[in-house]
């Protein structure tokens, strides 16, 4: 086992894995910008060390920087979190030119999944249902009708390096292609420095579902369920949950048994969330991500089991704690992700917490960094903390999450609490009948 881990994140994320290390009983060290010195995993860690000012490129994304702490410090092995570095080839094969241990998966893995075409490629290779579309990244006008002709109207352009909306349009005619083509290129090429993009049959009402992943890295691999994130706004996940009410038990066996193998044969150390888009029945594999999820605690309260421990544990070479015959699923839980934002437009509202009070109770979990006279910064993503609830079934979860938001108190700025209050009572919500478009078309009906 590690005798120091380096918490190369801020915020809940980087509090959420110092709280594991210091049950595994080992040294924790966290890095901050100037920006962060009063921030609660800093003022909790064994050590700290500042590591640039404010701006992200000047220091959560300085790999020379967190490399030089982790020397200082002595610290032999880094987690990353997720965001900033944590799906970073570069940062992982640095490390591990360093004799320091990356908590994730090899180099090698994070770039065959951070590349879209790549990913997709292996996905089909090891077995995993895919969307129909191009094998490759298209390359002229030509191709491009010639493969949407194939797989029919509507398609979508998505950027092969991109994420988060970036670099994705939709065509829904052979007259629509053009523009979407030559835009969604020029948008990814401003994004991500490249503009290769490819095509894919789009689907007009999926949900957006997830499974969770580990590899062993010695051919061993396990699955921990599945989690539901279709509510979403400008593809960036509001609401998760599980298990998904869209799937039933030999649905929900099927997908999980196609991932925990392809995980297996692709010898992947660590966690990963394999997504997919599902209608109709069937799934579509879209993506890869390398890392832990933002909603990874709705899998942690449905089976029990700590995953930032099995992260840890696998990294060291222990291997995984349990088999797919000791995971069992108990339950429904569901994850809010409360922002800094205006509940309406969106707007971010970095500033001072005055009041901080967050709900308790039986399946109650609050997953965050702030506290009362804590001054949100500008600089970073608005998460300000994860409201986790889990109940009996999904009925108790939903009146555990209804009294839970009326509790969480945030007083000084704008959150998106006022989202969910009116989100759990919405009868779509409530019987479960909603897509990865509901929510923007819910909201565009109010404005």
């Amino acid at each position: 086992m590690f005798q120091k881990i380096l918490i190369a994140n801020r915020g809940e994320i980087a509090l959420r894995v110092l709280r594991a290390c210091k049950e595994l009983g080992i040294q924790t060290v966290v890095v901050h910008s100037t920006a962060d010195a009063d921030a609660m995993h800093v003022r909790l860690a064994d050590e700290s060390v500042c590591i640039g000012p404010p701006p992200s490129r000047d220091s959560y994304l300085n790999i020379h920087q967190i490399v030089a702490a982790c020397e200082i410090t002595g610290a032999d092995a880094v987690h990353p979190g997720y965001g900033f570095l944590s799906e970073n080839a570069k940062f992982a094969d640095i490390l591990a030119a360093h004799n320091i241990t990356f908590i994730g998966p090899s180099g090698d893995h994070i770039r065959i999944m951070g590349d879209k075409i790549e990913a997709k490629r292996t996905a089909k290779r090891l077995g995993i249902p895919v969307v129909p579309g191009s094998d490759g990244a298209v390359t002229d006008q030509k191709e491009a009708r010639r493969i949407a002709a194939e797989i029919g109207y509507p398609v979508i352009i998505k950027a092969s390096a991109g994420g988060g909306g970036r670099g994705m349009k939709v065509a829904l005619t052979e007259a629509d292609l053009e523009v979407a083509l030559q835009t969604a290129s020029t948008e990814a090429g401003a994004a991500f420095g490249d503009d290769a993009v490819y095509i894919e049959k789009y689907l007009e009402k999926p949900r957006h579902i997830e499974v969770q992943v580990f590899g062993d890295g010695f051919g061993r691999g396990v699955h921990f369920g599945e989690r539901d994130c279709s509510l979403q706004r400008r593809h960036q996940k509001v609401w998760e949950e599980a298990p998904s009410p869209a799937l039933n038990a030999e649905e929900r066996a099927r997908i999980g048994g196609i991932c925990a193998k392809a995980i297996a044969d692709l010898g992947y150390s660590g966690a990963g969330t394999i997504e997919f888009l599902y209608e109709n029945g069937e799934f579509y594999f879209i993506e890869m991500n390398t890392r832990l999820q933002v909603e990874h605690p709705v899998t942690e309260a449905i089976t029990g089991i700590d995953l930032v421990h099995e992260q840890i544990r696998v990294a060291s070479g222990g291997g995984l704690s349990v088999k797919q015959e000791d995971i069992k699923f108990n339950g429904h839980a569901i994850e809010c992700r409360i922002n800094a934002e205006d509940p309406r437009t969106f707007t971010p509202s970095p500033g001072t917490i005055t009041h901080f009070h967050t709900p308790g109770g039986l399946g109650i979990r609050v997953d965050s960094g702030v506290y009362s006279g804590y001054k949100i910064p500008p600089y970073y993503d608005s998460l300000i903390g994860k409201l986790i609830v889990h109940g009996r079934n999904r009925v108790e979860c939903m009146m555990r999450l209804r009294r839970a938001l009326d509790e969480f108190v945030v007083d000084g700025i704008k959150t998106t609490l006022p989202l969910f209050r009116d989100l759990v009572g919405n009868a779509d919500i409530a019987n479960g009948d909603y897509d990865i478009h509901w929510l923007e078309k819910s909201l565009a009906k109010e404005e």
